[in-house]
């Protein structure tokens, strides 16, 4: 059992930057791989980011590929979203959800727990 808690979400103006940080509870936290997803207002909830177990493996969707990054702390529990250069179109809720290892990684239903999200707003 893994338990996924996000905070960092909040109001920005376009071209800035917040890091959305997710605490994970449970011993087996470190054999998960994570990723970020993002629901917008509206829209179905999309893939934003995820990495493998052991973070060789780094995947971006095309919309976020050189302003976000993502990166794990197994020694804290903690998975990171780096978001820079910010865009309205960013406006949606953020999960961190985690996966069983060798796991599709952009497929939401691959990911066995999730968090409760966190807004992130982008102002133009």
């Amino acid at each position: 059992q893994v338990q996924l808690v996000e905070s960092g979400g909040g109001l920005v103006q376009a071209g800035g930057s917040l890091r959305l940080s997710c605490a994970a509870s449970g011993r087996t936290f470190s054999s998960y791989a994570p990723g970020w997803f993002r629901q917008p207002p509206g829209k179905e909830r999309e893939f934003v980011a995820g990495m493998n177990r052991y973070g060789v493996g780094i995947y971006y969707a095309d919309a976020v590929k050189g302003r976000f990054t993502i990166s794990r702390d197994n020694a804290k529990n903690m998975v990171y979203l780096q978001m820079n250069s910010l865009k309205p179109e960013d406006t949606a809720v953020y999960y961190c959800a985690v996966r069983p290892a060798g796991s599709a990684y952009a497929t939401p239903n691959a990911y066995h727990y999730w968090g409760q999200g966190t807004q992130v707003t982008v102002s133009s």
